[in-house]
């Protein structure tokens, strides 16, 4: 099971209508068992979010790092992590 600490769940409470048109959490504990089940992993930089996607079959080539960040499912941490959410 990963462990998502607060600056993470937070960051997914605040941003998750980015990638969902409603809320599917509305506190810590639920959005910590949302992103445990649909596997969301916190990545340590941009090189390894590019990485995920690409392992994952995503066509992230030609994508800049500002538009891999922006991208759906890739949520900045403030930190410079980055929370993926495959919705």
């Amino acid at each position: 099971m990963n462990e998502y600490d607060d600056l993470v769940l937070d960051t997914f409470l605040e941003n998750q209508s980015k990638l969902f048109p409603e809320e599917v959490a509305s506190s810590r504990e639920e959005a910590e068992e949302f992103l445990n089940d649909c596997l969301a992993v916190v990545a340590d930089s941009i090189d390894d979010v590019r990485d995920y996607l690409d392992d994952a079959g995503m066509d992230v080539s030609g994508m800049s790092d500002d538009d891999l960040a922006q991208a759906a499912e890739v949520f900045p941490i403030e930190d410079g992590r980055y929370l993926i959410v495959e919705g």
